[in-house]
């Protein structure tokens, strides 16, 4: 790891009266711990789906406010989306997130009752361990920010967009896997929807007047096939019939297949997309068809990983006997919109394993893993990972500064 991933920077071991902090830390998730765990069971029991979260944020949002924190909720115009902070109101400010929508028929098998117990235990935790040493001043700012909707639709895009992290220095959270790995591998992703138009016709009384919308648009998975051979690792196409016409006996005059696309960063998606639609036109030339492409949604940013505190955090989560590594070389898991807030704001998403690498998220299996006592030990570990790392941003002054210097390294390397 780097350098600057130590536990304290430049500073020896009792700079800016860290240790102290994280022992102050320490003792407040433990006294959380009973609470923490029922919030994490409550959503666990009560899977909301994205953007119908109500209990879930009210649940969240009502222990924050209790603790002191002014809370918005609203987010983004976003019903179950909120924005609490406590402290100073000025910076360094340090973003602690949390997500709490649930899978369809499979609940929280992303382990999101656990994203939202940690974030909310890591916020009630640092605020109250600073609150215990009121001499020693009141450093910057700690939010807690309620971001439904990851499963779909992408809640912290709009709340990127609206603006809630444009005075942060860090955005912080982690997730149940099945790894523990210090950082995510996490690709861009959009999806692409294209409509063929041909011309409806009898297949048997008039088959030479028909043009065959939906002869093209399988054509057109034909292309992508040969297209997804040369995609470099992290790309990839996925993609489903979504029309393909009425009845037999008709020459379908439409078709649309919905497309998803994944690539390891948001520039190598916006080549993927243009070869995409090249793959369209292409059929439509081919088959005497018309192509019409367009992105259906705004898509994912890649995750863009800042070691300068996913380092630190590693190092405060090695203290609770929880060892994180590198991922593996060539491995993605898939697409997440804290991709967009890692764009804009040093954010770190590790992975920490609540079940070993022979299973998978997604699955019953990791659904009822994430309300296990496995699971418990780490979503309290990780809540004091978080806090702990979170007070080294508030308390070291440089530690900000080193973390936006790499962010820029980061994205003129990715240009």
């Amino acid at each position: 790891m780097p350098e600057d991933r130590g536990p304290y920077g430049s500073g020896g071991p009792d700079t800016y009266g860290l240790p102290a902090l994280h022992g102050r830390i320490t003792r407040q998730v433990t006294a959380r711990a009973s609470r923490l765990w029922d919030i994490a069971l409550a959503l666990h029991r009560d899977p909301e789906l994205a953007y119908e979260e109500h209990a879930a944020a009210g649940l969240l949002s009502g222990e924050l406010e209790r603790a002191g924190f002014a809370v918005e909720r609203g987010t983004a115009d976003l019903p179950t989306a909120f924005v609490a902070q406590a402290g100073a109101g000025t910076r360094p400010r340090v973003a602690l997130l949390m997500e709490y929508d649930a899978l369809p028929g499979l609940g929280h098998a992303c382990g999101h009752n656990l994203i939202a117990a940690a974030g909310l235990g890591a916020a009630l935790a640092l605020n109250g361990a600073l609150r215990e040493d009121p001499e020693s001043g009141r450093p910057g700012t700690v939010m807690a920010v309620g971001t439904p909707a990851e499963e779909s639709g992408g809640g912290k895009v709009a709340l990127v967009g609206a603006g809630a992290f444009d005075e942060a220095d860090a955005a912080l959270m982690f997730h149940p896997g099945v790894n523990d790995w210090v950082w995510a591998p996490l690709t861009a992703q959009l999806q692409v929807r294209t409509v063929f138009h041909g011309r409806a016709a009898h297949p048997t009384g008039s088959p030479t007047e028909g043009i065959d919308a939906l002869a093209a648009l399988i054509r057109m998975f034909g292309s992508l096939d040969v297209l997804q051979r040369r995609l470099p690792p992290g790309s990839h196409v996925q993609g489903i019939i979504t029309d393909g016409g009425r009845a037999t006996n008709i020459v379908p005059e439409r078709a649309e297949g919905l497309f998803g696309l994944r690539a390891a960063t948001t520039s190598a998606l916006d080549a993927l997309v243009t070869e995409v639609v090249r793959c369209a036109e292409g059929t439509a030339t081919a088959t005497g068809t018309r192509a019409e492409s367009s992105r259906v949604t705004a898509g994912y940013h890649h995750f863009r990983d800042n070691d300068v505190l996913s380092g630190r955090f590693a190092q405060h989560l090695r203290e609770t006997g929880i060892d994180l590594r590198e991922p593996t070389p060539g491995v993605f898991l898939g697409s997440s919109d804290i991709g967009d807030v890692s764009a804009v704001v040093p954010a770190i998403h590790p992975f920490v394993a609540i079940l070993g690498p022979e299973h998978s998220d997604h699955t019953p299996e990791f659904a009822t893993a994430a309300a296990g006592e496995r699971a418990r030990r780490v979503m309290l570990a990780s809540a004091r990972a978080l806090a702990c790392t979170a007070a080294d941003i508030l308390r070291d002054p440089a530690l900000a500064d080193r973390a936006w210097e790499r962010q820029r390294e980061k994205a003129a390397a990715e240009t």
